[in-house]
């Protein structure tokens, strides 16, 4: 039986429009981690955004989604190679890994299961990295005021539960390896407010709330910042500091 939670097929192409971008120096950072930059396995990788950055540092990548939908999505590109595979068991052969990550993703996991594949498919002293972005931070204090009272109050009851472990950084996740430093990192985007709410009608507790209440509350929330963000098109600083914990595949 798969154990797969599905938040996303629904919406592949959206996500794939409306997320952020991962900078181009979380690659090196991994990169420069692992023993050789032959092969990373880019685990949940959705629509292949990671991906892409990683076959800047790699001569190959493994990209796997559970969802075929958002592999449908993903960018294509001659290092990477994509496939449906969930992340118990993404089809490569033992020992063949230098880098195994999972971005924005293993809170989706079953980790003891998907642990075990780290160590079956990874090269001895392997990187394996975890990364996670929680909720974005803008350029005012009365914005963020805003975001966070619609994500934590008007979509509490409705975030399916592994989402509180991206929200508190995977402090809480098991990582049973031994870790390594990562230097403090961020996406970054310039964005005016319709880009921001497509954005945000990404989010899985958005989808759930507007199925029970029978209505979308972003478009309540689009009001109230509306206001505050000034004209709509506008463009404003937003980040999303990254979580990383990185380790070393004994």
């Amino acid at each position: 039986m798969s154990l797969f939670k599905d938040h996303f097929s629904a919406q592949a192409g959206d996500y794939r429009a409306f997320r952020p971008t991962y900078p181009d120096e979380l690659a090196v950072v991994l990169a420069d981690a692992a023993p050789a930059r032959r092969l990373a396995w880019d685990v949940g990788c959705g629509n292949g955004q990671f991906s892409v950055a990683l076959a800047g540092c790699f001569d190959a990548v493994h990209a796997t989604d559970a969802s075929a939908e958002q592999i449908a999505q993903a960018q294509a590109h001659g290092r990477v190679r994509y496939a449906v595979a969930p992340a118990e068991a993404g089809g490569l052969a033992d020992g063949c890994c230098d880098l195994i990550v999972a971005a924005q993703a293993a809170h989706w996991f079953d980790l003891e299961r998907f642990y075990a594949e780290v160590r079956r498919v990874a090269k001895p002293r392997a990187a394996v990295a975890l990364v996670c972005y929680g909720l974005q931070q803008l350029d005012d204090p009365m914005l963020d005021a805003a975001v966070e009272r619609f994500h934590n109050g008007t979509l509490g009851p409705y975030w399916p539960a592994d989402r509180w472990k991206v929200v508190n950084g995977y402090r809480d996740l098991e990582f049973p390896f031994p870790e390594l430093p990562a230097p403090p990192l961020a996406m970054e985007a310039v964005w005016s407010l319709p880009r921001l709410l497509g954005y945000m009608s990404t989010w899985s507790g958005v989808k759930a709330a507007t199925r029970a209440l029978a209505r979308n509350p972003l478009e309540e929330f689009a009001e109230e910042v509306a206001s505050l963000w000034g004209d709509h098109e506008t463009e404003r600083r937003i980040r999303w500091p990254l979580t990383v914990r990185l380790g070393r595949v004994g």
